[in-house]
């Protein structure tokens, strides 16, 4: 193996163990695949241009040319031309995607959901610290600066973690350095040979040449710099004030692990403990609550709002947080004519049920509950204060049942300008078959209320929507615009689209996050399972203010203000929904029957595979296979057409590049000169004549290539020095054969018109002396074969060979 190859390897290796660190930055590890396989490939391009050789430069361009193909194959397929070639659509994508990135980052608590932000941040960035580290150590020859784009990748990856196991992916990161520069060190000390140690022990005695063992003195020497710098490494740290907080955020703020009060919610995943209770194999119990409110169908138990999207996903807004008052504020835009009742609710969490955010009844007036919470206002939510969760927590809530009529909901005035401005906004990426379905649906409405009914009874009743949990997860822009087209998916798809749908219409909508009302154990007690989590959208109506509705098709329960039928004042209804009315989770399975007791859902019983809520869209991109599949498609593509050119420039280094001292040595290179001198002129329309002498094929040269005095003299240069080589007894070697040869190509390259220039450069004649190779090959190894065969013809019986 050559020492670029060893080095291009290693720089590869290097990269891929200093990226590891970033392993716990997110919940999934499939990313890193994914970059090492573009990683290798973009490694591999770096190798194959080297080799030619191009420029540093165009080495360099190549790689980043490549790389970026590799991006938009997989991030930007759909907005590519052919899948692969980026355009301006691709790169909006991509501005798109790592302003979602950035806003993910830093919104999401550690370990962060892989979205397509976030996934083309971590493997971009890898691509383009592997390209700088390939650049600097094996382009440049110059491993030790490559440690520069290393370091500041882990770096990144150190600051942002919160766990134990930073020494290891600081080890694996370092050890990648030391090979990279032990393999730089070895690939200078093999140029040189026989290493000189210097002179011996003793006084006076001469200088001697080491043998092989003495190399390992400067290998030695490598190995005691590099101990010191990684012992700088680790004791400097301990110098530096320690970076805390959550992903991107400052340091001592937001909420999360850590010290510090917290002003702004700023490193949260409201979904992260959910998402994860809801991967569990069984519907377990989440909480347990009693309730003095006559109708439980309403005790939807509200986690989050998200009230934020951005083409790619739902997300809550960054908002000031405050200390919890004793009493919550009035909720936003609800007037003192709309009828409410308070309720309380006494509420216990499992013990194994972790969330950040404390689900309650919307919306709460009081929350008495023990541990560090704080308050989030426009939302109206509870988040833990540096580490405080749900685990078993018992605490009482005092929340407003609202009991608006339609009518007042159809005389709603406008909205203020802040919630409008807010809550009405939709993205640029917002197909255009978004806002024309909300509007044929919602035609011949008289008012907002009437048009958000239209657009519940569309997706639950009217539309042609069926429930099914096993279509593909997604909440951005593509995901609503193929469940439009589907007509099938699970309480995010119907959440999201209805939201969406609201905003284009001009009615501020959110989406709300939690849990439905679960079902009653027979003492007074409500059980909440895994299957109950939900998601549902919320739309504004002044002097109602958020208001609920159902969209999502037998899951859940329809508010009353939106049905055709309203029951008369004082009617009761049932305690609260069964397992037909529970909601599901964004991915949790179709319930069960009802004859699914609450104490077997408890034991399992009923369990089944509950899949996780997320807000971002879950296409991970193509498989890997077909990434492959499709690059080395396109490398087929750019390559083929490109093969004479770098065949030739590949044979043009060889031939003029530096040869041995032997008088054999001395006639190969002139020989090899003078065969690059006819091939170029070959390539620029003069073809050769190997009936003539040297000295006759370059005054054939000079005078029909009409070349001026350094040229022509050039030709007669190299013919001469061949000559002696084919004639004298002892040929003396010639000096400038190569800058000759050099000379030649510039003055044909000169005297002819543009399309034979181009001609000679990506289509030279010359290359055709492959095929003549190929031809004479084949030929040596058929008649050696014949040869074999009519020999063991001939041979005797039981004659050994």
């Amino acid at each position: 193996m050559s020492g670029g190859a060893r080095l291009s390897i290693c720089a590869t290796l290097a990269t891929f163990l200093a990226s590891c660190s970033l392993l716990p930055l997110v919940d999934k590890s499939s990313w890193l695949l994914e970059a090492a396989i573009l990683l290798t490939i973009q490694a591999a391009v770096g190798a194959a241009a080297r080799r030619v050789p191009l420029a540093r430069p165009l080495t360099i361009g190549a790689q980043a040319l490549v790389s970026l193909l590799l991006l938009t194959l997989s991030f930007a397929r759909e907005q590519a031309i052919g899948a692969i070639v980026p355009g301006p659509e691709a790169f909006r994508y991509f501005g798109m995607l790592l302003e979602a990135g950035g806003d993910d980052v830093g919104r999401y608590a550690i370990p962060a959901p892989v979205s397509d932000g976030i996934r083309l941040m971590l493997v971009g960035g890898t691509l383009v610290i592997g390209l700088a580290v390939d650049a600097l150590a094996v382009t440049f020859r110059s491993a030790a600066p490559a440690g520069l784009p290393l370091l500041a990748l882990y770096s990144v990856a150190a600051g942002l973690s919160e766990g134990g196991a930073d020494w290891l992916w600081f080890v694996l990161a370092a050890g990648g350095y030391l090979v990279l520069l032990l393999a730089e060190g070895r690939d200078r000390l093999s140029q040189w040979g026989r290493v000189f140690g210097g002179t011996g022990r003793g006084f006076g005695s001469a200088p001697v040449a080491d043998g092989p063992g003495a190399a390992t003195a400067p290998v030695r020497t490598g190995r005691r710099i590099g101990a010191v710098a990684l012992g700088i490494a680790l004791v400097v740290p301990l110098a530096l004030p320690a970076l805390d907080g959550g992903v991107l955020g400052p340091s001592g703020s937001g909420v999360g692990a850590g010290s510090g009060g917290g002003g702004t919610i700023s490193a949260v995943n409201p979904l992260i403990s959910l998402q994860n209770s809801l991967n569990q194999p069984e519907d377990r119990t989440v909480m347990t609550y009693r309730t003095n409110a006559e109708q439980a169908q309403e005790m939807y138990l509200r986690i989050v709002s998200l009230d934020e999207f951005d083409g790619t996903a739902w997300r809550p807004s960054v908002r000031p947080i405050t200390d919890v008052p004793s009493t919550l504020p009035n909720p936003q835009g609800l007037d003192s004519d709309i009828r409410r009742t308070e309720v309380q609710t006494n509420i216990k969490a499992a013990d194994w049920y972790t969330q950040t955010w404390l689900p309650m009844p919307f919306p709460a007036s009081k929350v008495s509950i023990d541990g560090r919470w704080r308050f989030e206002k426009v939302g109206r939510t509870l988040v833990g204060d540096h580490g405080e969760t749900t685990r078993g927590k018992q605490y009482s809530v005092n929340s407003l049942v609202v009991q608006p009529t339609a009518q007042q909901l159809a005389n709603a005035g406008q909205p203020p300008a802040n919630v409008l401005k807010e809550f009405t906004k939709v993205p640029a990426s917002l197909p255009d078959v978004v806002s024309r379905t909300a509007l044929q649906v919602t035609q011949g409405a008289a008012n907002n209320y009437e048009r958000a009914v239209k657009l519940q009874d569309y997706f639950a009743l009217d539309g042609g929507f069926t429930y099914n949990t096993d279509v593909q997860t997604g909440t951005g822009s593509a995901a609503i615009v193929r469940f439009l087209k589907q007509k099938e998916g699970f309480c995010v798809h119907f959440a999201f689209s209805m939201a969406a749908m609201a905003r284009t219409l001009g009615i501020p909508a959110r989406v709300a996050v939690g849990f439905t009302p679960g079902s009653a154990s027979g003492d007074g007690t409500y059980t909440v399972g895994l299957r109950d989590a939900h998601a549902w959208p919320e739309l504004y109506f002044e002097g109602v203010g958020w208001t609920r509705f159902e969209p999502t098709p037998t899951r859940g329960y329809t508010p009353e203000y939106t049905q055709d039928t309203t029951p008369s004042d004082g009617s009761s209804v049932s305690a609260a929904p069964d397992e037909s009315s529970s909601a599901a989770s964004s991915s949790a399975q179709p319930s069960e029957s009802d004859s699914c007791s609450v104490q077997e859902r408890k034991e399992g019983g009923c369990a089944s595979t509950a899949p996780a809520l997320v807000t971002g869209s879950s296409d991970d991109g193509p498989p890997l296979g077909t990434i492959l599949l499709v690059t080395l498609a396109a490398l087929l593509v750019l390559v083929v057409p490109l093969l004479p050119m770098l065949w030739r420039l590949r044979v043009r280094a060889l031939r003029l590049g530096s040869g041995g001292r032997t008088d054999a040595d001395v006639a190969g290179r002139t020989l090899a000169a003078w065969r690059e001198v006819t091939d170029t002129a070959w390539d620029h329309g003069i073809p050769p004549d190997d009936s003539q002498t040297p000295r006759k094929a370059a005054a054939r040269i000079v005078r029909l290539g009409q070349l001026e005095a350094p040229a022509a003299d050039a030709v007669r240069r190299v013919a001469t020095a061949v000559e002696q080589v084919l004639y004298a007894p002892r040929p003396q070697p010639a000096s400038g054969l190569g800058d000759d040869a050099r000379r030649v190509h510039a003055g044909l390259r000169a005297e002819v018109s543009r399309t034979t220039r181009l001609r000679a450069t990506l289509a030279p004649r010359s290359a055709v002396r492959v095929a003549w190779a190929v031809a004479e090959h084949r030929a040596r190894f058929t008649a050696g074969l014949r040869a074999r065969w009519s020999a063991a013809r001939s041979r005797p019986s039981g004659q050994e060979s």
